[in-house]
């Protein structure tokens, strides 16, 4: 058995490039489906609400090594999940692809920061999930 993580950097929200100035264009699920209007809302951030998933990207920023991007500590931290087997990320460029392949081989992310994470995600993010998935 195999555990495929979808949509791994919620909707581009773990790259850590927007704020609540961004704009997504009309056709972007990310800015029609946020509550689920059009399909399960599990697909645009990962059901998190924008404002408190951009709350728990900035508090997961200072976590991120020098050198490494916020895309690539996300998916080393999937990864770290003992039954995922694979993560799919989105990429729009031959470049983020590369860079998302690389992700696996980053160092083992220390205690404190998987400790770290799984704060802000038990506070943040699953309340939001858990009593939905």
């Amino acid at each position: 058995m195999a555990v495929i993580a979808r949509v791994p950097l919620a909707s581009g929200l773990l790259t850590g490039k927007m704020t609540s100035a961004s704009v997504f264009a009309p056709d972007d699920h990310r800015n029609f489906n946020r509550h689920g209007e059009a399909f399960d809302k599990g697909e645009t951030f990962a059901g998190v609400p924008y404002d408190v998933a951009l709350e728990a990207v900035e508090r997961i920023r200072p976590l991120v090594p020098e050198g490494v991007s916020m895309a690539a500590l996300a998916l080393r931290w999937i990864l770290m999940a003992e039954a995922v087997s694979v993560v799919i990320p989105g990429a729009r460029t031959p470049e983020q692809a590369r860079a998302n392949a690389a992700a696996d081989a980053l160092p083992v992310l220390s205690g404190e920061t998987m400790d770290a994470l799984r704060g802000i995600y038990d506070e943040l993010v699953a309340p939001h999930v858990h009593q939905v998935w």
